[in-house]
């Protein structure tokens, strides 16, 4: 199989059915359907979102559903759904596609070319990576990636674009791995690539669909900045240890 497409997914019943059956279709016009999966993991949603996934499985073969009951947060969902995969190729993105289709077309390419074993999205090498977002997202979203190269040594252009991919061995041990549960799972998982030597690309996106965030700016913030400098401490720590 060359792809497999990770969807974590967190009370989404409104646009489950639309939004996958969007993602499979357009993946279907490109790849004959046994070279593709679609795994939507449903992050202990409140709402009908595993029910209407479920649905759905009968529909479309190539769609897989992990759920469990209790809210882990968008790393412990993802934890789930990479090491579940079976792609020789795993990239994750969100449920809204933000990113649309085409971009994991791009990404299975680059991939395929030999250009990484990592391919990484990047708002920050696109000339309108972030049209569309409010002048607060970005000032914080540029703020945290500061912060993080400040404090944990990070070198890549954009540590919180929604959407990555992974050779599938490197995307079992990482996530395999994964501690970090909250939106600061990024980071953890991209230290540790640099630690582990793997090949990175990284490769220009922008956002064109715009759907509602759950980041709330304040609380998310601390939280995040709590998660990195637990992770630094953690990393430091595993490399004692070695």
């Amino acid at each position: 199989m060359r792809l497999s497409v990770v969807i974590p997914m967190y009370n989404e019943a409104r646009h489950a059915r639309e939004n996958l059956s969007c993602l499979i279709t357009a993946l279907g016009q490109a790849l004959p359907t046994e070279e593709f999966e679609v795994v939507a993991v449903n992050d202990g949603s409140k709402d009908d979102t595993k029910a209407i996934v479920s649905s759905m499985l009968n529909e479309y073969p190539c769609l897989r559903l992990c759920s469990y009951d209790a809210n882990k947060g968008k790393g412990g969902a993802l934890k789930e759904g990479m090491t579940a995969a079976k792609g020789n190729f795993v990239l994750f993105t969100d449920c809204d596609l933000a990113y649309g289709t085409e971009q994991i077309l791009h990404f299975l390419k680059a991939f395929e070319e030999g250009r990484g074993e990592v391919i990484l999205g990047s708002r920050a090498l696109a000339q309108k990576g972030y049209q569309g977002y409010s002048l607060l997202r970005r000032l914080l979203s540029k703020g945290y990636l500061g912060l993080v190269k400040l404090v944990a040594g990070f070198r890549y252009s954009d540590s919180q674009c929604g959407i990555k991919g992974f050779e599938r061995s490197a995307a079992h041990r990482l996530f395999g791995a994964l501690e970090t549960n909250g939106f600061a799972f990024d980071l953890e998982i991209l230290l540790a690539v640099k630690e582990a030597g793997l090949s990175v690309y990284e490769m220009p996106v922008r956002i064109i669909r715009h759907g509602e965030s759950t980041v709330h700016p304040a609380r998310d913030a601390f939280k995040m900045f709590r998660d990195l400098l637990r992770i630094k401490k953690r990393r430091k720590n595993l490399k004692k240890g070695e």
